[in-house]
């Protein structure tokens, strides 16, 4: 007697549809952390500051007072005569006769000096000085 054996035709997958389109589902929101984020504002803000400030020139005036002295000069000669006895003078009537020659009287440096008081071209100019 022969027995049939029936093969079993195995296929490789399932088979697919053509997939459909449902409506979309919402999920409940998840809250994370918030997240910190800083945002700076540069505000520009003037602040005149003023420093007044002040010259005062001062002009010195000098004033010299100056003095002069005018002078003048002249020169004087003055003459010093000096009149000396050596001897005696010889007596024409005793020649022969020494007892003079005995005797010399000396005027030793009998000065007569003429000194002149006033002094010619001696003339001072006065300066008078106005204050």
């Amino acid at each position: 007697m022969h027995r049939r054996m029936h093969h079993h035709h195995h296929h490789a997958g399932p088979h697919c549809c053509p997939p459909q389109h449902c409506p979309t589902q919402f999920e409940p929101p998840h809250f994370c952390p918030p997240e910190e984020f800083v945002r700076t504002n540069y505000i520009h803000t003037v602040v005149p500051h003023v420093q007044p400030a002040h010259i005062t020139t001062v002009n010195k005036h000098i004033i010299d007072h100056q003095y002069h002295f005018p002078c003048t000069e002249c020169v004087v000669e003055e003459c010093c005569e000096t009149h000396t006895l050596c001897e005696m003078p010889p007596d024409p009537c005793h020649m022969p006769h020494h007892h003079m020659g005995h005797h010399h009287h000396h005027m030793d440096h009998h000065h007569m000096c003429h000194h002149m008081d006033h002094h010619m071209g001696h003339h001072m100019g006065h300066h008078h000085m106005g204050y």
